[in-house]
């Protein structure tokens, strides 16, 4: 039932009177537990159909989404697209949603979109009247926490040294391989991490949508940029809880976390060691299927979770700088390198250990060291030699394919695979090891342009996996 300021207001700017009589709203399905905003702008408009305030058949075949204001404005809302790509996919041809969120709506293709600034607006839409003279505007609502767009700046050339990390880093652009750095503070692990999304290609339409619809039910689409164009790039606090790592929440509303939000991007984890103790293991599930499942007592949700994960850490919990310096006994650093659990490591594709820079290095990577732009040409050659050969298959890069097709339809020649056979059998490789190095080896070969890895390339993807040196 309305408040008596609904109803004066409603008598004063459009010159209707509030039924006298008991009025009840329905929302079905009544198994469904609804929650939130979203539905304000749809009830008014109902009831005011229903008092013949507006012709019925104008609200036919609409969806309408929206929160209402007091003043008879439109306010935005969080989810605007996948609600948008909902009612198409149900066969409606028409959605109403605030101006603010017109432009996430208008990304569904063969959807018609009406923008309502205000109830007002939409009502003489809906007469088929001329629209009113309105107000300012709104101002859309402020985001809660818009996702991290890395600084135009940052150029991989800014890395001095470390050309073993920077062929990683141009490894896992390339596959999509997950990547861990260990070493000492100082030796450029985050320098290198951030300059990972300056390697990588522009999201393809596809994914695009996917990643612009999740940032939407979470609210952190950021503002005048109705469509993610580049790979998000999400490195939460080592304090992160469990629940804002993968996804969930207190009460009925299910959010994505971290994991989700890194969709298509990249996960980059700083003083992995340091995070609570399940959170990183939290991970395993979504590196492994691509997604994340969350179960409530009020419902489940399912968000998807294909990111690139970045771990650093230090290798002692003092942090210092050289190695002569540490005060730490061994087993206090195999207990804190622990937090970050085998199950975990055996599902990260490249592994390499960093020590500071010589002066020797820096001088030389004043002269030769690579931009960005240069490798990023190089990832594209390879990622497009890459969907060349997976074109029959749902897969878009080698680090997505599955174990059994890997072995399957993409075995290297019988030769090549010494080292890793040698592995297995001497135990140092698992099962699932060896599928790891089988994709790291491809995307070798895709950046050297060769149509099989040789026994060079599964050598170099078996010292990447175990972090030994060759």
């Amino acid at each position: 039932m309305p408040t008596l300021l609904e109803a004066c207001y409603l008598q004063q700017r459009f010159g209707l009177g509030w039924p006298n009589r008991h009025v009840t709203v329905s929302l079905f399905p009544a198994s469904l537990p609804k929650r939130g905003s979203i539905f304000d702008l749809a009830i008014a408009v109902a009831l005011l159909a229903a008092a013949e305030a507006v012709p019925a058949k104008a609200c036919s075949n609409l969806v309408m989404v929206g929160e209402l204001g007091l003043d008879g404005r439109v306010r935005s809302i969080p989810g605007v697209l996948p609600a948008a790509v909902a009612a198409a996919n149900a066969g409606y041809s028409t959605v109403v949603v605030p101006q603010a969120n017109a432009a996430e709506a208008t990304l569904v293709p063969d959807l018609k979109v009406i923008p309502a600034a205000s109830l007002r607006a939409l009502l003489c839409h809906l007469r088929d009247e001329p629209p009113p003279v309105e107000e300012d505007e709104e101002t859309p609502a402020p985001r809660t926490a818009a996702p991290a767009d890395r600084r135009p700046d940052l150029d991989l050339s800014d890395v001095r040294g470390q050309a073993e990390a920077r062929r990683a880093l141009e490894i896992s652009a390339a596959g999509g391989h997950h990547l861990y750095f260990s070493g000492p503070p100082g030796c450029g692990k985050t320098m290198l991490a951030e300059r990972l999304p300056t390697l990588l290609p522009p999201l393809d339409p596809t994914a695009a949508l996917e990643v612009t619809a999740i940032h939407s039910i979470a609210g952190t689409l950021p503002p005048n940029q109705p469509l993610i164009t580049r790979p998000p790039f999400c490195a939460p606090h080592h304090t992160a809880t469990r629940s804002a790592m993968v996804g969930g929440g207190s009460g009925r509303v299910i959010q994505p976390g971290a994991a989700s939000l890194a969709h298509r991007g990249i996960l980059f984890l700083d003083e992995a060691p340091e995070y609570m103790s399940g959170v990183l293991d939290a991970l395993r599930q979504p590196l492994e299927e691509g997604e994340v499942r969350i179960a409530r007592s009020e419902g489940t949700a399912c968000f998807p979770a294909r990111f690139t994960l970045i771990l650093a850490a230090n290798p002692c919990p003092c942090a210092a700088a050289k190695e002569l310096d540490c005060s730490c006994a061994p087993s206090v650093r195999r207990r804190y390198l622990a937090r970050i659990s085998g199950p975990l490591l055996d599902r990260i594709d490249l592994k390499l250990e960093l020590h500071p820079a010589s002066r020797t290095e820096l001088r030389y990577d004043l002269e030769f060291a690579e931009p960005s732009e240069v490798v990023a040409e190089r990832v594209q050659a390879a990622r497009e030699r890459t969907a060349h050969r997976l074109l029959d298959t749902p897969w878009r890069c080698n680090a997505e394919i599955p174990g059994p097709e890997l072995r399957r339809r993409f075995t290297p020649p019988r030769e090549a695979m010494n080292a890793a056979d040698d592995a297995l059998n001497h135990g140092t490789l698992s099962a699932r090891g060896l599928d790891r190095v089988l994709r790291v080896a491809w995307t070798i070969a895709d950046l050297a342009g060769r149509d099989h890895p040789d026994e060079n390339d599964i050598g170099g993807a078996l010292a990447l996996w175990t972090g030994r040196r060759p």
